[in-house]
């Protein structure tokens, strides 16, 4: 039987938890400003994902400059420590929803977005 609906979601982590969001792993590097972690409501803080802090800086959360952002950042997820927690993601979508949070306020145009698309794009291969 297959699933119709995404594995992988993208939200804010300022959003109340959803019955439909699984598993959520926070995926930003710093804490969100002005979040508590009983109101954050993660079930797994993966920082050693994010972006390099110079590609952070370069990308600014320019939308003209996403589509490079998301090519340097996946040459980034070859790092052998953001491989083995991109793997690590990959097991958890498979077990259920994983919703991947962020604090940005344009989530479609962040590392949760390349994260997600490169999840649902491969799903169970390594």
């Amino acid at each position: 039987m297959q699933r119709q609906q995404p594995r992988v979601r993208v939200g804010r982590v300022y959003d109340e938890r959803a019955a439909a969001d699984g598993t959520r792993v926070l995926v930003d590097r710093l804490w969100p400003r002005g979040m508590t972690k009983d109101r954050a409501d993660i079930d797994e803080w993966c920082k050693q994902i994010a972006p390099s802090s110079a590609l952070r800086r370069w990308y600014g959360h320019d939308p003209d400059r996403f589509a490079e952002f998301a090519r340097r950042y996946r040459t980034e997820l070859d790092d052998p420590e953001r491989a083995d927690t991109l793997e690590h993601l990959r097991e958890l979508a498979q077990q259920r929803t994983l919703t991947l949070l962020t604090a940005t306020r344009h989530s479609e145009a962040s590392e949760a977005a390349v994260l997600t698309d490169l999840l649902n794009a491969e799903p169970g291969t390594g």
